[in-house]
């Protein structure tokens, strides 16, 4: 399998069958996300959907909530904070 280094921390892979496809590992929970080429199709395509998939699947979150140390204290009032607008909204638009 030859790798080579491209944009953003991906990898672009050829594989031995000719297979194009965009890797990419997260330190965090050692995952690798694969996103295959198709034929024709335009690298920045192919970055978009491994964008999607990663939004999908919360690692961007993980990654950017991870950026800096919250204190316990802090993170539950912020979740209480999110969990009283939610309500808002629903009582909002229950009635």
């Amino acid at each position: 399998m030859l790798r080579f280094r491209y944009s953003k921390g991906c990898q672009k892979t050829v594989d031995e069958g000719g297979n194009r496809r965009l890797l990419t590992r997260f330190s965090l929970k050692q995952m690798a996300i694969e996103v295959k080429i198709r034929k024709g199709e335009p690298v920045e395509r192919a970055l978009r959907r491994l964008k999607k998939k990663l939004d999908r699947e919360g690692v961007i979150k993980d990654v950017r909530g991870n950026r800096y140390f919250e204190k316990p204290s802090a993170t539950k009032r912020r979740q209480t904070k999110v969990a009283k607008f939610n309500d808002m909204l629903r009582h909002k638009w229950d009635s």
